[in-house]
């Protein structure tokens, strides 16, 4: 079977009453799964966060950026998401080998891994001299009504999320997607009730997305076909790290620290938190690192 593109769309709808955005990240959450091997809770919980926060990056501009943590007090712990307009995406879970029993809907039970109680950050670089910084307290540990409360309250921007993520018994992603629609001033009573409606009747994402269902087709499903698309892009995943920017971090320790690593441990093994990889320096590397550090 062929693989389909993931896909973020961007758009507008009922005259520029709403502002609406739509994903399959079905790629972007397997190498997440893959990258952190998620058991199948942790998966669903990381794979909704990383959706909603490629929609989000979409929202902003240029080198725009921004960083989503959910802390919730669940086995999970932290999830962290970093992500851009360009649809770049890289993120953890504290605790990404975190599966329980289904809830009482026999659905993964995410707001039992996230936790019902704790806080959503948001963090946005603007580029401006300070960081934007939103934050509320976790509401019902589902995620999509967490950012539901997130929008309305700390953005000032009433908007229905709708998140999916569907774990095959293997452990595979089978389909991951979402969207939000967002409610700009003078969005007549009318229109607003009609897509109380349309929200409340919507199927589930993951549902439409087994069927074939394209971002564009689940838009349609909410706001009909007074929908105008403005941008298309594909997201994915993309870690900045590297071994010269661990080579950096090093030399920051200072000589003594890196004398100590050599003589007592013979080498040094750094870790990625956003893409699991391992950077591992020898003692011949570390020398090499030491001659180069500042001399106290």
């Amino acid at each position: 079977m062929t693989k389909v593109k993931d896909e973020i769309i961007r758009g507008t709808a009922w005259n520029g009453g709403l502002r609406v955005f739509a994903a399959r990240t079905t790629a972007l959450v397997s190498e997440l799964q893959r990258r952190h091997d998620t058991y199948p809770t942790a998966t669903a919980a990381f794979g909704r966060t990383a959706t909603v926060s490629a929609m989000m990056g979409v929202m902003l501009k240029g080198r725009e950026k921004l960083t989503v943590q959910v802390k919730g007090d669940g086995p999970l712990g932290q999830i962290v998401v970093d992500s851009n307009a360009l649809g770049e995406v890289r993120g953890y879970v504290d605790h990404p080998h975190v599966h329980l029993p289904s809830n009482s809907a026999g659905k993964l039970d995410v707001a039992g891994a996230v936790g019902r109680t704790g806080y959503l950050h948001v963090t946005k670089d603007l580029g401006l001299k300070e960081p934007y910084r939103g934050s509320v307290p976790i509401i019902s540990g589902e995620l999509a009504e967490d950012f539901t409360y997130y929008f309305a309250e700390s953005e000032q921007s009433p908007s229905a999320v709708g998140l999916g993520v569907l774990v095959d018994t293997d452990n595979s992603v089978l389909h991951a997607g979402g969207f939000i629609v967002q409610v700009l001033p003078g969005l007549a009573e009318e229109q607003l009730v009609r897509l109380e409606r349309a929200v409340a009747a919507m199927p589930h994402v993951t549902a439409l997305l087994d069927q074939g269902e394209t971002p564009e087709g689940i838009l349609r499903f909410l706001v009909g076909d007074d929908l105008t698309i403005h941008q298309t892009i594909e997201p994915g995943f993309l870690c900045k790290c590297s071994r010269d920017r661990f080579e950096q971090v090093l030399i920051t320790l200072g000589r003594q620290e890196l004398r100590s690593l050599i003589d007592e441990d013979g080498q040094a093994e750094l870790h990625c938190h956003f893409c699991n990889e391992k950077y591992v320096f020898d003692a011949e590397q570390l020398e090499s690192l030491y001659r180069l550090s500042d001399r106290d």
